[in-house]
């Protein structure tokens, strides 16, 4: 355990967590894992490993079987008020968060639904734009914006509700160069605990502290990012190839 695990409190415990579809299919597992306030954590897999689904379960969206606790509450239906503010998902796909006239009143549909006064909503909704990198984008509508900066709306939306833990699914997916550098570079100015699924694993050398791959519903691994990144024979394995900016030519 490092410092930082030792010294904080626990964000996310997991334990046993399954889940299965109504179809039959198992996405879940018996998976196991604790994250500590602050950490930036990857979950990595193939594709159908269940890492999409993890995250939905995270703040009450799925219900699977098992014990999972946000800061030591339980995500259960009783405490569904609680544990929603605490942590923010974003979805791959940003329409799926954008629905009003305008990106202001997108991001600021969370504070006004948390009852919060007139000016804190507008603070907040500045706030969220300006550390997306979509400063005086709130009178604009989301249908004229090219999908990376729908992309970073759909992240403000979550910054304007301050959760604790902010999970992100593929969040750089389809980005162009210069909105998924201009994300990365929040990431890692972010103070609060963030998880994030992705393929793009060159992305998660430069921001996440810590990585677990996920495969067929179990995990296969976990540890600082660029022990199992450089683990040719692990990553292969979970059907994995290395981060390109450790592949030789």
């Amino acid at each position: 355990m490092n410092k930082l695990q030792s010294d904080t409190e626990i964000a996310i415990e997991a334990r046993k967590i399954s889940f299965r579809y109504p179809d039959g299919v198992i996405a879940l597992r018996e998976v196991n894992f604790r994250i500590h306030k602050g950490e930036k954590v990857a979950i990595v897999g193939p594709n159908g490993s269940g890492k999409s689904t993890l995250l939905t379960l995270l703040n009450g969206v799925r219900r699977g079987q098992g014990e999972l606790k946000v800061f030591g509450i339980p995500v259960t239906r009783e405490n569904a008020r609680k544990i929603k503010p605490l942590v923010g998902l974003v979805f791959q796909n940003p329409d799926d968060q954008l629905f009003c006239p305008t990106i202001f009143e997108d991001v600021a549909f969370g504070p006004l639904n948390l009852g919060l006064p007139p000016a804190e909503v507008h603070r907040r909704v500045e706030q969220a734009l300006r550390n997306v990198g979509l400063e005086g984008f709130g009178p604009r509508s989301s249908f004229h914006l090219s999908f990376g900066e729908r992309k970073l709306a759909s992240i403000a939306t979550i910054l304007s509700m301050e959760p604790r833990i902010i999970a992100m699914d593929e969040p750089t997916s389809n980005l162009d160069l210069s909105h998924r550098r201009r994300l990365i570079r929040w990431i890692q100015q972010c103070t609060r605990t963030i998880i994030i699924t992705s393929h793009d694993l060159d992305m998660i050398l430069e921001t996440c502290d810590r990585v677990m791959i996920l495969n067929r519903g179990r995990i296969t691994a976990d540890g600082p990012v660029r022990e199992v990144l450089t683990d040719r024979e692990l990553l292969e394995k979970n059907e994995l190839e290395l981060p390109l900016s450790l592949q030789k030519n």
